[in-house]
């Protein structure tokens, strides 16, 4: 709470009272009219501080404005959301085998939305991967989950559920070329950094020194 201090302006009134009934009916031909009006004008501006003292107005502190939270990263939260979905299934599926390809699965997924979220020059490089590989790929081990959750043996259940097995280590491979596929650029620079080297090593005369022989 912050306290306002409003001036009353009674005293003010009074002084200008008392210089305009001089002026009406007193003398003002004379310097010393003036002072004596002047003193007048004084002592009724003191009076009117007694009979019309300031007022104290005690008024609320304003609210600080509320920030909306900025909207998430829509990169980061599929991230999230995309790992987030695989460990759940991960834990729910309980063939080892199937949950260590799951868990090779997991670990490229987010290497690859970081790699992207410092670089998003890199973005459009996975775009099939996020409009389609990762979705699908979530759909089949949702399939596989309930599926195995179910607890019967089928034709169509044993079927199904050996066909996405045998798809994963497919999925497996194809994560990892795309994981492979972002650093295309920078193993094209350093190459090129590398054979620079060698050429001018070779002018210097230096090709092929090895460490020990440096002193």
């Amino acid at each position: 709470m912050a306290k306002l201090i409003k001036k009353s302006p009674g005293p003010l009134y009074l002084a200008a009272a008392v210089w305009a009934a001089w002026a009406v009916f007193g003398p003002l031909y004379a310097w010393w009219h003036f002072l004596l009006a002047a003193v007048c004008s004084v002592l009724a501006w003191l009076l009117g501080r007694k009979l019309f003292p300031d007022r104290v107005l005690i008024v609320a502190d304003e609210e600080p404005p509320v920030r909306e939270p900025e909207p998430e990263d829509p990169l980061l939260q599929e991230r999230r959301r995309a790992l987030s979905e695989l460990r759940r299934l991960n834990d729910s599926i309980t063939d080892e085998q199937l949950s260590a390809r799951i868990a090779h699965i997991e670990a490229v997924t987010g290497k690859i939305f970081d790699l992207v979220a410092q670089d998003r020059s890199k973005l459009p490089q996975i775009r099939q991967f996020l409009n389609y590989y990762l979705p699908t790929t979530l759909k089949l081990l949702n399939a596989y989950d309930r599926m195995d959750a179910a607890g019967v043996a089928g034709a169509n259940i044993d079927g199904t559920m050996g066909k996405i097995e045998a798809m994963l280590g497919q999925i497996c491979a194809a994560f990892d070329k795309q994981l492979d596929a972002l650093f295309a650029h920078e193993a094209l620079d350093i190459s090129t950094d590398i054979t620079v080297l060698e050429q001018m090593l070779a002018r210097e005369g230096l090709a092929g020194t090895q460490l020990g022989q440096v002193e």
